[in-house]
């Protein structure tokens, strides 16, 4: 199955930007998920997820500003949660749609859980991917030392070989995936070597996000009221098992579920983790 590449105008305090977007199945289901990728990654990551639920959904993954094939921000001050709830909105209304289904990975589960309290959301049911109301510092340091470099490579292989090794937390995969993972990451510039196909300035407010200390969110959790799925890699440093068993106690008291051998973040890659929210979101 093959998806759209669309775009949407948004808006941010220095102007206008394009946020693109892929598109699956057919355009007029009118049940809606929405994809949404974690700080340095792109919508392409949802790939077999999207080809596996388009029979069963319209299924729209963004890239968030300043990553893959959307705009740049004029200010990298605009690089925050509330930017992208925004611009989450201005998307449900391009696709004209009052609900919507959401699968959040790290960043974007933030932005889904900031969405699922304001009044009259339009989340109807939300799946966390190991992201939750409690992040420990040194999880946050160690994203923190990789997120805004800009190396660059003389060949695709040599970047094939840097995101396996930063993103080994992704689990066991196979070298067609590692490779389909560092496609849609990178791009050949102009000088010929290859790049990063994201803004080194989203670094930025992620890093000022954070002083040396957790950050807690349990209050924006437990105002949340969607059935709500948390998955957890077992071997996760972002979501701890401590916090995410209490995800099951408060708030929407989440369903719990955690794949052995990943750590951050599970990618959805195979059919024994896609069944996982394919079982969530169909449920009755």
């Amino acid at each position: 199955m093959k998806f759209k590449q669309r775009h949407v105008q948004c808006l941010s305090p220095s102007g206008l930007h394009r946020m693109a977007y892929t598109e699956w199945g057919e355009c007029d289901n009118p049940r809606v998920l929405v994809c949404v990728h974690g700080l340095a990654r792109n919508s392409r990551d949802f790939d077999d997820l999207a080809m596996a639920l388009a029979g069963h959904y319209r299924v729209i993954c963004p890239d968030v500003a300043g990553r893959g094939l959307s705009d740049r921000l004029r200010d990298a001050a605009s690089y925050d949660i509330p930017q992208y709830v925004a611009d989450m909105v201005t998307l449900f209304a391009r696709l004209d749609v009052e609900r919507v289904d959401w699968l959040g990975t790290s960043m974007g589960g933030l932005i889904g859980m900031a969405l699922a309290v304001l009044e009259g959301s339009p989340i109807n049911r939300l799946v966390l991917n190991d992201v939750g109301p409690a992040l420990p510092v040194g999880a946050l340091r160690r994203i923190a030392g990789y997120v805004g470099a800009d190396p660059t490579w003389v060949s695709f292989d040599e970047a094939v070989a840097y995101v396996r090794a930063v993103s080994e937390p992704f689990g066991p995969l196979g070298e067609t995936q590692w490779r389909r993972l560092t496609e849609s990451s990178v791009a050949q510039r102009t000088d010929g070597r290859w790049g990063f196909r994201y803004d080194p300035r989203i670094a930025d407010g992620f890093r000022a996000s954070f002083a040396d200390e957790d950050i807690d969110l349990w209050g924006i959790y437990e105002r949340i009221a969607c059935p709500t799925l948390a998955i957890r890699g077992a071997e996760s440093d972002l979501l701890t098992r401590a916090v995410w068993q209490s995800m099951g106690e408060r708030g929407p008291r989440a369903v719990l579920i955690e794949i052995p051998g990943v750590g951050h973040a599970p990618m959805f890659l195979d059919e024994d983790q896609i069944s996982i929210v394919r079982d969530f979101l169909l449920a009755p």
